[in-house]
């Protein structure tokens, strides 16, 4: 057995990848390096060509159930102006207590704090095998278009019959400090085009033409309110963002011919695909017919009502911190809409403060904590001893 991984150390090494999505620029080939020598057996499964080619990696160690997943992602959001950045945001420094750089909070720490804490239950229970198994689903196209990344993944799995009995998403999910939140949940992220059609011609004209915009306002209108209910037990509200109005028009006297609007929903469980598309046509078609509407769904929501899991988790946290964390459905999105579709799963992990911010970064006792509560978590699921 390979000695306990430093997860701060892996930290500064995955950071040093310039993984900028969807590129995993090398972080894949190093997990497999750390993971190897634990006894995982490793597989890249890759989908894309070309600039849209994605690398994933789904690792296992053990051929028994129950298969608990640790599901992550080595990409990253763009850097911005690096000469804002006070340190090398491909450096992956530590100083001040923290360390620093782009995907430090989102998610590489996370992920780090998966082999540590995995390194160092599979060095005290020496007959793991016989109770169970541990994998990793990672990937490197979670915050660009997630099109060839764990949601092709997850299918693969299905094909391949490979179960996977419950799942942590290390996404940074605490607000203010470690162990205030878990994700048990999210909302659906429904995202709507609308070109309303008119009559171009002249402002000193109005009766010869047909504005669009003014059939534009109406239709919207309802959804400047933002929230569509009152939100349930489990969720907040959804709510309704127009993000783009669209004219191209630069003549003050002209009436444009039509105009476009971009706008998306974040939705509960109160409200559905087709429930939705049915009630923006519903209220569209009461101003006019002389429109083009086109959405897409890159996200249903979901909740988790493994309880097992989640007090597993809540345990571990309460063990390491001393916290009762809230648990939540809020937020964007994340992979872990996918995995829904074959698993309970949770999300947890490190406070998301600085996350796609300039000098992002995280506290280096933090990722010392969530090593000892991944490592707590598996202990207590396993029903072992190694950690109480």
């Amino acid at each position: 057995m390979s000695e306990i991984i430093n997860a701060v150390d892996l930290t500064s090494k995955l950071i040093r990848c310039e993984s900028i999505t969807p590129n995993s620029a090398g972080a894949i080939e190093l997990l497999i390096s750390y993971l190897e020598p634990l006894g995982f057996k490793c597989k890249k499964i890759n989908f894309g060509e070309g600039i849209e080619k994605v690398e994933n990696l789904y690792a296992r160690f053990g051929t028994k159930g129950p298969n608990i997943c640790f599901a992550g992602h080595v990409d990253v959001v763009p850097t911005g102006d690096i000469k804002k950045w006070s340190m090398d945001p491909f450096g992956g420094e530590i100083k001040q207590g923290k360390i620093w750089g782009r995907g430090a909070a989102d998610m590489k720490s996370g992920i780090a704090a998966f082999l540590s804490s995995v390194s160092n239950f599979l060095s005290k229970e020496k007959d793991f095998e016989k109770i169970g198994s541990i994998s990793f689903l990672i990937t490197s196209d979670e915050e660009g278009k997630a099109i060839n990344g764990t949601k092709k993944v997850v299918e693969w799995l299905e094909e391949k019959e490979e179960k996977i009995t419950a799942c942590i998403v290390g996404e940074p999910t605490n607000v203010s400090e470690m162990g205030d939140t878990i994700k048990v949940g999210r909302r659906g992220s429904f995202t709507g085009f609308l070109k309303v059609k008119g009559v171009q011609g002249h402002v000193g004209y109005p009766h010869l033409a047909d504005n669009p915009i003014n059939s534009l306002i109406k239709m919207l209108e309802p959804f400047v309110k933002i929230y569509l209910d009152e939100g349930t037990e489990n969720f907040q509200p959804s709510s309704v963002m127009i993000t783009s109005v669209d004219v191209n028009n630069n003549a003050s006297n002209v009436i444009p011919g039509e105009v476009s609007a971009t706008f998306n929903i974040r939705f509960n469980n109160l409200h559905t695909i087709n429930s939705l598309k049915a009630m923006l046509k519903n209220q569209f078609n009461k101003i006019t017919q002389n429109y083009e509407f086109n959405y897409y769904c890159n996200a249903e929501p979901f909740l988790t009502n493994d309880e097992f899991l989640k007090s597993t988790i809540e345990k571990a946290i309460k063990s390491v911190v001393k916290i009762n964390p809230k648990q939540s459905t809020s937020g964007g999105t994340s992979d872990a809409r996918f995995i829904s579709k074959i698993c309970p799963v949770v999300e947890f992990g490190l406070v998301g403060k600085t996350m796609h911010k300039i000098d992002e970064n995280v506290d280096v006792d933090d990722i010392t904590k969530l090593v000892s509560i991944y490592s707590f978590f598996l202990s207590n699921y396993f029903g072992v001893s190694s950690f109480d």
